[in-house]
């Protein structure tokens, strides 16, 4: 274990004065808020913090890593902790450096396409602010109460990435607070920049290891005019995940396109009380924006032409904005349905064109194991959510899930994947790195690390295996 000092009571005094005695939290039923995310109970990584620290400005977050750095004292900077790797946890006590109070959208700028906003602001107030204004912020990773700091910090992606990629695509300036306190300014309202090493692109998804983002420039695009959702149901699970490929070569990129199984959308059914529109075992749900109805009905008519082809019957479309409001509803609590169960949710992310392969492997997995993992989420992009259950696994569940988790990973790495696409590393997966990361990258990643953060500092025990 690194050795890391002590948060006193003179230092407690030292953060008083930078942020006010009331953004200050060291002790009470709250502090346990801070100490885990959203990991399952079971295998939560859950440590507390010494200090809860609010800032409310870039400079009273570089006055805090200051004091910080010069006491070696472990700084763990937090969102809404609704992460699934532990990569908020203050695994060695100390600061947690919690951004709710930066929340403010500073700047819509309609002529430049961009708007900055400060990095505690929750997705949801981005997209308010956005309203009215002809034009939309891309990346929606799910929970609209998630923090634009950390949702760049961990580099989200989300339903809409086939279309429109992942949160790096879409920042184009930060400013950012070192370990040892300096405020840099990265970036611009620019749409090109090759001026050396990009130092932005580096610090997005570094998931706080390097540098604490306060303030974000975020390019935007032109609002579709139009959406609908096409549902295609499917009675074997097979041919429902192998009509992936086929739709992404037929030209038409869909804003979203969605593998959901029966077993993820049941237990969702009764969390909410809506019905799903659909009969099968299996569906793709595809989503697609233009600018006229005329052109979304034509493109409609393509896809469900390939789904045709693979099997699909009874397809459905939803043209209208209510019944595209239940099906959303559905998609987006699946994860709330199947949470009472859920061990651990695993993002494995193949080449799209694999995707087919690594679904049948979870399913034979699944059978081989008596476990049970259903999948549903982006298949386009090569990322379906596997739920590791508690369900059915019985008294020694921690061997069977080990093993499940082991052999997942195995899949992934055989077709070519990586551990995690969305969640990131975090506390979670730092064992598991072998069956993504060569030694070698490991240490250029620590050297980094070491030029960034000499006292290791900030967000420690996160992404990189400690020093032997």
């Amino acid at each position: 274990m690194p050795s890391y000092g002590k948060v006193t009571r003179e230092l407690l005094d030292e953060l008083r004065g930078i942020v006010g005695d009331e953004h200050i939290i060291t002790e009470g039923p709250s502090m346990k808020d801070y100490s885990h995310d959203e990991m399952a109970e079971d295998i939560a990584i859950t440590y507390m913090p010494d200090v809860v620290v609010k800032p409310g400005s870039v400079e009273e977050v570089s006055r805090i890593l200051k004091l910080a750095n010069a006491h070696l004292i472990p700084v763990t900077p937090r969102g809404a902790g609704t992460g699934l790797s532990g990569g908020a946890v203050p695994v060695y006590g100390g600061i947690v450096l919690c951004l709710e109070r930066m929340n403010t959208v500073l700047e819509v700028d309609e002529d430049n396409l961009m708007m900055t906003v400060e990095a505690g602001a929750p997705l949801m107030s981005i997209y308010k602010a956005l309203e009215g204004t002809g034009l939309f912020f891309p990346p929606h990773p799910g929970d609209e109460s998630a923090q634009i700091g950390a949702s760049v910090a961990t580099n989200a992606g989300g339903a809409r990435t086939v279309k429109y990629g992942v949160m790096r695509d879409y920042v184009k300036g930060a400013e950012i607070v070192l370990p040892t306190g300096e405020i840099l300014n990265l970036g611009g309202k620019l749409m090109k920049n090759n001026t050396g090493y990009s130092l932005l692109h580096l610090l997005i998804g570094s998931e706080g290891t390097l540098a604490v983002f306060t303030k974000v420039i975020l390019r935007l695009l032109p609002k579709p005019k139009e959406s609908m959702i096409l549902i295609m149901p499917f009675n074997e699970v097979g041919d429902a995940i192998s009509a992936v490929p086929d739709i992404l070569k037929s030209g038409e990129i869909p804003l979203g396109l969605e593998y959901l199984e029966r077993e993820c959308i049941t237990p969702t059914e009764k969390l909410t009380g809506e019905t799903w529109p659909a009969k099968g075992e299996a569906f793709l749900m595809v989503v697609v924006v233009g600018k006229s109805e005329d052109e979304l009905y034509s493109i409609c008519q393509e896809i469900a032409k390939i789904g045709e082809e693979r099997g699909a019957s009874d397809i459905l479309l939803a043209d209208k904005r209510r019944d595209q409001d239940v099906i959303m509803n559905i998609r987006s609590n699946i994860y709330e349905g199947l949470k009472p169960e859920t061990l651990e949710i695993l993002d494995i992310g193949v080449p799209p064109s694999k995707i087919a392969e690594f679904v049948r492997t979870v399913k034979k997995i699944s059978s081989e194991e008596n476990a049970s993992l259903p999948v549903y989420g982006h298949a386009a992009d090569g990322n379906v959510h596997v739920h590791v259950m508690r369900t059915g696994l019985g008294e020694n569940w921690k061997d069977t899930y080990l093993r499940v988790k082991k052999r997942l990973f195995e899949a992934g790495k055989a077709l070519g994947g990586v551990i995690t696409a969305e969640h990131g590393v975090g506390a979670q997966k730092i064992p598991d790195l072998h069956y993504t990361l060569t030694q070698k990258e490991i240490e250029l990643m620590k050297a980094i690390k070491g030029i960034f953060d000499p006292n290791n500092i900030l967000n420690p025990g996160k992404v990189l295996p400690p020093n032997r």
